[in-house]
């Protein structure tokens, strides 16, 4: 079918001033940089006329979205609730009511068997705001009082409320305009919290409140003066310390307080170092640190409290050549470790007494497994949660010692969906460096054929050392079962196959990101998985990035792109330091204040390779208070790509005007969202119900 934009005349036409941009002695013009400001009526006109151009575009697919919407509703269990975990004499749990959008937090002392006591309910929270997020709730060692973090904007500014569980009254304390990250000191009334600056929402300064006073009267108690770090509170499972951490990208800092002291000594690990990243937890006198000291993927350490610095670490866990180590959980006699070996998570454990080891086991392809909510130390349980492309959201009790599983949930998918009517695979891509890209693919078994004729949408990230693993979704079955294929290639920049899989697709290797993708393209093709008329590839932020590069560099091989909140124009934003997540991220992409790095950038940056050349058909999707990726990022991507490409193909940019990075609020408000990009690419399949 040969879909091409209709309603021409209304098609959104964004006005050119001139700006010139010089730097190395390279001039750019930028006729689109005018958009950079939210203040602007012009530029809010604009982007309703892209929401009403693009609500033209789609309007043939309005019955499509809804059924999709209703759809992927239907398949969630409206009340439903989380597996119970105990702490400190209490089992905490959330749960969701029929027609309510967002979580409720509730506990029972002692036994499950005893009365619910709902300590927050966030849908009553909600009711006057478009937009609603609880980010963190935090209950006191005391287990009478609770802090939470609430944000009503959906720029991840967060202001904190506390309330009293044993009148159920919310205190006058609120500390406002803070990252929504805190801790509760042991005294019950102390508590730390990080804040960010307000302009470039780095979180650079930690403060100590001490409730029944003002937030004026708050004490800064560590201050990030490097502004490529960013600074965080912790507290260790044994509830003694509280931890100040400073990370960059490529180095980590810690210090310690004594949490029954809150305003006592703070004292240092480590100094930070560059290329030095360490994690740490206290365990029996001492500190276990991870660390990449001279181990690229990663090793366990242990150092006496009091003597925690860098040349007192001894080996617990050596570095391994061929196994990522991402975490741990400690408890009395075993010692958990989050691992990944060939592309896959996997979880070993080990006897801290006689030395013994072995690794839960997995009997599927492709899958995902974690350590999930451990607060207990005296306890042989673990609790861990495991799925898979065709595997629903599963949370087990494992008993370390028997090696006995028990299922205590598994997500609950209405709507008649069977397991065993779908089918995961791996497979692995060539480079053109002849290095190995895995790629995770699933479909409904009755509607494949490999005869190059499946729609199949591709995904990836690639970026940050963050791993694209595969897991469940009961929203994707609604592309599933209408023919498609889903493929997660899990490209360089993530750190799927060790931690040189993220440090070659990064800084001065990063287009090996972009080309690994476009391999992967390449042999889904060859394999005949689809065609390049049946293929669509979908990335968001820096996997919007992604997008904006492979359409650039092979838009043929693409029938449609949706590219979510995209990281578009990387040479201007990483040149302002005044723009969030800028100068945290030089040790990601380069600083092109240097010419090398400069050059590199602009040779990939999307908005600067936009040609005159046919495009594919393009969704883009964008929050007007997105924290992350400014909203003129995507407008102004947009805009230049309407006025350079040369093909009749839909170009739509939609800007959630109430909200930021992550989109909607609710869970069922961001399916509306997730229908219209079903919607979208159905239209060009030519899938109309």
């Amino acid at each position: 079918m040969n879909i091409t934009e209709t309603h021409l005349l209304n098609k959104p036409v964004a006005k050119k001033i001139a700006k010139t941009l010089s730097m190395h002695q390279h001039t750019r013009v930028d006729n689109y940089y005018w958009m950079n400001d939210r203040s602007n009526p012009e530029v809010i006109n604009y982007l309703n006329e892209e929401n009403s151009y693009l609500d033209a575009q789609l309007a043939d697919t309005l019955g499509l979205q809804e059924k999709l919407f209703l759809e992927m509703k239907g398949r969630v269990k409206e009340d439903d609730e989380s597996v119970p975990y105990f702490k400190d004499g209490y089992y905490y749990y959330t749960k969701y009511i029929k027609g309510g959008e967002y979580p409720v937090f509730c506990r029972k002392k002692e036994t499950l068997e005893a009365d619910e006591e709902v300590i927050l309910d966030q849908n009553v929270l909600a009711e006057d705001f478009d937009y609603f997020n609880v980010s963190a709730v935090g209950v006191a060692p005391n287990q009478n009082l609770m802090a939470f973090a609430q944000d009503i904007i959906g720029r991840r500014i967060y202001s904190l409320r506390f309330k009293d569980l044993s009148t159920g009254d919310f205190l006058a304390d609120e500390i406002i305009e803070v990252t929504g990250n805190f801790v509760w000191a042991n005294d019950n009334k102390t508590v730390f919290y990080s804040k960010q600056d307000q302009d470039t929402l780095r979180s650079f300064q930690i403060y100590k409140h001490t409730l029944g006073t003002s937030q004026e009267e708050d004490e800064l108690v560590y201050e990030e003066k490097d502004d490529t770090f960013t600074t965080f509170v912790a507290k260790s499972k044994s509830k003694e310390y509280i931890f100040i951490g400073s990370q960059s990208t490529v180095s980590s800092e810690y210090r310690f307080i004594d949490a029954n002291d809150p305003h006592g000594l703070i004292h240092l690990v480590q100094k930070r170092k560059r290329d030095l990243e360490y994690e740490v937890e206290h365990f029996n006198g001492h500190f276990l640190i991870l660390n990449n000291h001279q181990a690229t993927n990663f090793k366990l350490d242990k150092a006496p409290v009091d003597q925690p610095s860098i040349e007192n670490w001894v080996e617990i866990i050596p570095h391994r050549e061929d196994v990522l180590l991402e975490g741990f959980e400690v408890f009395k006699n075993h010692l958990v470790l989050e691992e990944r070996n060939n592309g896959l998570s996997r979880i070993q454990i080990r006897h801290m007494r006689n030395g013994s080891n072995h690794f839960i086991e997995i009997d599927e392809e492709t899958y995902t497994i974690w350590i999930g909510h451990n607060p207990e130390f005296d306890t042989h349980i673990l609790r861990f949660g495991y799925n898979s492309l065709t595997t629903p959201a599963s949370t087990f009790d494992y008993d370390m010692e028997s090696r006995e599983r028990y299922l205590l949930k598994q997500q609950e998918v209405l709507g008649g969906f069977e397991q065993s009517d779908y089918e995961a695979k791996r497979e692995w891509a060539t480079a053109v460096d002849g290095t190995q890209i895995p790629i995770s693919i699933v479909y409904k078994k009755d509607l494949f054929k490999q005869n190059g004729q499946n729609p199949l949408l591709q995904y990836a990230y690639g970026s940050y050392g963050y791993s694209t693993d595969p897991v469940f979704s009961s929203s994707r079955l609604s592309l599933l079962d209408r023919g498609f294929v889903f493929a997660i290639s899990h490209i360089r920049g993530g750190q799927e196959m060790g931690r040189n899989w993220y440090e070659t697709g990064k800084m001065l290797q990063k287009k090996n990101t972009f080309q690994d993708f476009v391999d992967c393209s390449e042999f889904l093709i060859q394999a005949k998985y689809t065609s390049p008329q049946n293929l669509y590839a979908m990335g968001g932020s820096a996997g919007g990035l992604l997008m904006g590069a492979v359409m650039n560099m092979r838009p043929e091989l693409y029938h449609g792109i949706i590219a979510a909140v995209p990281f578009v124009d990387v040479v201007t934003t990483m040149l302002d330091e005044s723009i969030p997540l800028t100068t945290g991220e030089f040790d990601e992409w380069g600083n092109p204040k240097n010419k090398e790095y400069y050059d590199y950038m602009l040779s990939y940056s999307p908005y600067d390779n936009i040609e005159a050349k046919d495009y594919p058909h393009l969704l883009i999707t964008s929050g007007l208070h997105d924290s992350q990726v400014q909203y003129w990022e995507p407008t102004k991507w947009a805009a230049k790509l309407r006025e350079l490409k040369t093909d009749d193909n839909l170009l739509l940019l939609y800007t959630n005007m109430d909200a930021g990075h992550g989109g909607a609020s609710g869970r069922f408000n961001s399916l509306k969202e997730l229908a219209m990009e079903y919607a979208f690419i159905l239209k060009l399949a030519n899938i109309k119900d």
